[in-house]
This record gives structure tokens, sequence and C-alpha cells, in this order.
């Protein structure tokens, strides 16, 4: 499918799955140092029931170049109590009750649903080209009666480039939950943790000694797991239970396809209490670049044998021992990732309606509402987070990010 463009030379092709975009070209555009933007994860997750009901590709295309892949998730019918903050979510509660059909939106959403988003490009995009992209982008939103866009998780430096064509678009921007990264600096797990500061690493090492002192408590880490994956959901089922937000959910089918992938690019970080896992974290790999993507937790005894701590230590060391200079963390549990040292990532959201009036009170009612959200999810560490995004970010193409 073509979505028509404005300009001579121009078109854009909405492709339905990774599958249709060649290798070399993907290999070429995608991060090489993030994982999540692998082939084998994105297909996962276009196998899998993870939120979306529908993915796409827009590429652009000048003549028979490809200027640049933008990937896509539709929701039909998103569930807005489940994307707010616990207190947006307790506002919102009788109107669930009484006109639950009220909190169910169309929303198109622009990037990576599991990452940092991205337009993937060979090199920074001329002017119109972003302006070309960006009406594609509502052309489809149009088509698929998706009234609500965003542009989800950009760091400021990726949203610099394309934010003269979105603010002309009837775009807002947004901060929206940052990412935790862990810089890994030479030497081995002994080494990072003798350069933590005094307290966190008397924590850390406080940690250690206690998951190792738990009785028959031990920690692998895997390259085939399909025959834990019964317990890796149900684990990861106890973590999203007590989760503040749920925008998307993975499934038996998403962990099945990661789990037939590359071993290369994945593994499993497994904590076991004699022979029943209790705890997990899901890793990626690529190039220089890990990511610590889900968790999986036992809360019978989580807290008392230290399980959290466990798996995320594993995870560092197999990082370091893979030659890894970074390791990601999720948008979610900022004290102990920042106690592992881990800096916080400055995201943004790019926002509009296709409408008008419902433009109007986005901007009005969304500031506050995620300003909330975010400062609750912070707590204390919120002013670790310069939320400021200026037009120096656009004249400089620099990023405030603590990256």
């Amino acid at each position: 499918m073509t979505v028509p463009t404005r300009t001579a030379g121009y078109r854009v092709e909405v492709v339905p799955s990774i599958e249709l975009l060649p290798d070399r070209l993907w290999e070429r555009l995608a991060p090489a140092d993030d994982p999540m933007w692998s082939r084998a994860v994105l297909l996962a997750m276009e196998r899998g029931r993870i939120g979306p009901d529908g993915f796409a590709y827009l590429v652009l295309r000048q003549g028979p170049d490809v200027l640049a892949v933008l990937p896509l998730c539709l929701f039909r019918q998103l569930r807005l109590d489940d994307v707010v903050g616990p207190r947006e979510r307790r506002l919102l509660a009788p109107v669930r009750r009484l006109f639950p059909r009220l909190l169910r939106v169309p929303m198109l959403f622009c990037g990576h649903l599991l990452g940092q988003g991205h337009v993937l490009a060979p090199g920074r995009l001329p002017p119109e080209a972003v302006a070309e992209l960006v009406a594609a982008v509502l052309a489809l939103a149009r088509r698929e009666r998706l009234g609500t866009v965003v542009f989800k998780d950009f760091a400021p430096a990726e949203l610099a480039p394309l934010r003269p064509a979105l603010t002309t678009a009837g775009f807002f921007f947004l901060p929206s939950l940052p990412d935790t990264e862990l810089r890994l600096g030479p030497g081995s797990f002994e080494d990072y943790l003798a350069r933590l500061p005094a307290k966190p690493r008397r924590n850390a090492r406080s940690k250690l000694r206690r998951a190792a002192a738990w009785p028959g408590l031990r920690t692998e880490v895997l390259d085939e797991f399909a025959e834990l994956l019964p317990e890796v959901l149900a684990l990861y089922r106890q973590v999203m239970a007590r989760a503040d937000q749920t925008l998307d959910v993975l499934d038996a089918a998403f962990l099945a396809a990661v789990q037939s992938g590359d071993p290369a690019g994945r593994r499993l970080v497994a904590c076991f209490e004699q022979e029943r896992l209790v705890a997990f974290l899901l890793c990626f790999f690529a190039g220089t670049g890990a990511t610590g993507a889900r968790i999986g937790l036992d809360y019978r005894i989580a807290h008392e044998a230290g399980l959290y701590h466990a798996v995320h230590h594993a995870a560092i060391r197999l990082a370091i021992d893979s030659g890894c200079r970074h390791i990601r963390f999720a948008q979610t549990a900022y004290r102990p990732k920042l106690e592992l040292g881990c800096e916080l990532v400055e995201q943004w959201y790019a926002m509009t309606h296709l409408r008008p009036l419902p433009r109007a009170l986005l901007r009005r009612v969304l500031p506050s509402a995620l300003g909330s959200a975010l400062a609750e999810a912070l707590g204390p560490h919120a002013a670790a987070l310069d939320t400021t995004f200026t037009a120096d970010h656009d004249q400089k193409g620099s990023s405030h990010a603590t990256r």
C-alpha cells in the first residue's frame, strides 16, 4: 500500500510486517547497539498478542532509495486507565464503572512499543522528507480511524529533527517516563562494584550476601528455556498484576517466538529455589548494548531472598562478560536501578489528535496528568531528570539525556 505524498519524488509505502523488509535494509538502518530493534524482537511482537491490534512500517522512498523506516502500532480501543498512573486511575474508576466505552481510545503509536523510539534513517533527513513522513503518518491514522497519534519515547536528540514538521502538523510535546541505563566501565563485575559510591556499594554487597545465603537459591544464564515458558509467564504475570501501567503485556506467543530465535541475541537470567523458578530477567544483546527487558518475580520470597537484585546483578555480570558498554532496563522501579548505578535517559512524547477539539482538550489535560504520573514514578529522583525540551534541542541537535 502506498500513502500519497505532496512532493514529487517522495512516496511512502505501508508494509504490514518486518518479514517483508529486506534483511540488509534493516541491518543498515537499525541501531547497531540497541537489541530491542532486532528483527527477532519485532517479529516476536507481531506474532504475540501483547497489546496492539496491528503493526505496520512506513517506508519513505525517494526514487529507488529508502530514506527512512518508521514502525507503527495500531490500537483500535486502547484503555486509557491502563496507561495512566495510579492516582489518575483512581480518579477514572467511576467513569470506568459507569461509562467504560468512554475510556477506550483509538490510537496510533509511532516508534517502538517496547523500546526507545527512532525514525530509522542512514543519516539526518532533509526537512521536506520529514514533512512527508509526518503527513503519511496522519494520512494512515485518518484511513484507519485512529484519532490520537503519538510518537512514543523519543530521546530529545532523536525528536529534535522531527520537531518543526510535528509542530506544523499540530503535535505537542510531553515528557515520558525515562529509561534507565548503566554505563559499563572497564574490568570485571568486581570492578563495577568498586566504582559504585560507598552506600550503594555496601547495599549491593549486602544483597549479594542475602541471595547467597538463601537456602537452595542459585542463578543461571540459560540459552534455551522453552520448557520454562509456563513458569516464566506465571512469574511475569505476578509483576504485571502490581504494575502501575500496562500498555503492553507479553504473552506466551511472544515468549515462544523469542525463545526460538537466535540464542546469541537473547538470554534468560533465571533464579531457582531448588528446582523451582522464582525469578527471571529476559535480556537481549546487540553489538555493545544489552537490555534487561522484562522481569518476573515470585513475591512469596522476593524481598527476603533479594530476587530483584539477584537477577539484575547477574544481568550486569553477563553484560560485562559479553563485552557490552551499557545495559538498559525498563521504565519502572527507579530507586533500586539508580542504586545499581543507572542514569536516567530523558524521553519524550509528541502527540496530537486528528480533530481540533479533542486536540485542544489533550493539550489542556495531559501535561498535568502525565507530569503528576512522572513525579510519582520518580519520587525524589525527579530532580535528576531535565524535562525542559526547548528550541535549543532543535538548534543544536543535542540531548540533555544522561546517556
